[in-house]
Formats: structure tokens, sequence, C-alpha cells
């Protein structure tokens, strides 16, 4: 790790009003990228009560959102990202085989069409910088423009939470080896 994490001790106030915000929060822990971001204490706060909605209040159901959060995590190679919501993808209910595909950058097969477009819109997101007017009709049609906001949403908070881990360098948990090669 590059950066030397603060303890609660270790804080000033704006710092340590934002750490004991997400501790109260839906997640009961600080999200790791947050301690980084706690060196900019207001960017800290907005950027941690976005990262809660778009993981727990968007109109999606964990296996869809978590679609996009892989797809993401996967894009930018973020060891880290992956290591926590390949977990969280699992214990929402995605098809490992699904993980599996887009681990190895791989499409994978669906049988959910929201979750295909979820997907691909995230494809489309990272690789071709937008989406096809075609991807837009269809994702309109399926998810509404309410699910195309949120899909943009998770990608982009996503990318953010990728730079910040692998910028900085954090390392995965309790010796665990990245599964993600470049």
């Amino acid at each position: 790790m590059r950066l030397k994490l603060l303890s609660p001790g270790e804080m000033s106030d704006d710092q340590r009003q934002t750490y004991d915000e997400s501790i109260a929060s839906k997640r009961g822990s600080p999200p790791p990228p947050m301690m980084a971001w706690l060196n900019s204490p207001e960017m800290a706060r907005h950027a941690t009560r976005l990262g809660a909605f778009l993981r727990y209040d968007t109109s999606f159901p964990a296996k869809l959102s978590e679609i996009a959060i892989l797809v993401t995590a996967r894009h930018w190679t973020s060891h880290y990202e992956w290591y926590a919501h390949k977990r969280l993808a699992l214990a929402g209910g995605m098809d490992p085989k699904i993980i599996e595909d887009i681990r190895c950058r791989r499409t994978p097969t669906f049988d959910d069409a929201k979750a295909r477009l979820v997907y691909d819109l995230s494809k489309s997101l990272h690789e071709g910088h937008g989406v096809t007017k075609s991807l837009y009709d269809e994702a309109v049609k399926s998810i509404g423009e309410r699910g195309i906001v949120e899909v943009i949403g998770l990608c982009g908070y996503y990318t953010m939470v990728s730079m910040t881990l692998n910028t900085f360098e954090f390392d995965l948990p309790n010796g665990e080896v990245s599964e993600l090669i470049d």
C-alpha cells in the first residue's frame, strides 16, 4: 500500500465525521477506498454517500448491479474491487459461470434479458465510451431511462473506486491472491 491509512484517533474532525457516518450506514464499516478519500474529507463524504446509494438503493437487485461493478473491476483490472464484489455477486445470486466469463473477458450467456442489457451497457460505456442508438433504444424499453442513468452511475463510481484502489495499491485481505490477470 502506498498510502498510510489513518486510524480514527489520527483523523481531523471532518475526516472523523465522514468515517463515523460510514459506520452508521447500511455498510456498517468504512469502504476501503473511502479511507484514501479521507485525504479530501468533503470528497470522501459525497463519494461515500453516492456509493451507498449505488450499492443499496438503485432500481436493480444486487445480481444486476454487481454485473456493472464486475465489468468495471475487470476493465480496470482492479484486484481488490474484483475480490470484494465477486463475493457480493455470488451472495446476490449471480451464476458463477457469468462471473468467470467476465473475469476471462468473454461475453457471458444470460438467461435474463435485463442482465444482458446491464452487461452490454457497461461494456459499451467502458470500451466504446458511450452507447449506440440501438443499444440505447433497447435499454430504454427494458430498464428505462432511470436504469440507464443508474448503470452509468455504477460504472462511473466504481471506476473511481478502481482507480483509487489501483493507484494506492490496496492489498487483498488475509493473503488472498488475485484472480485477475491482465
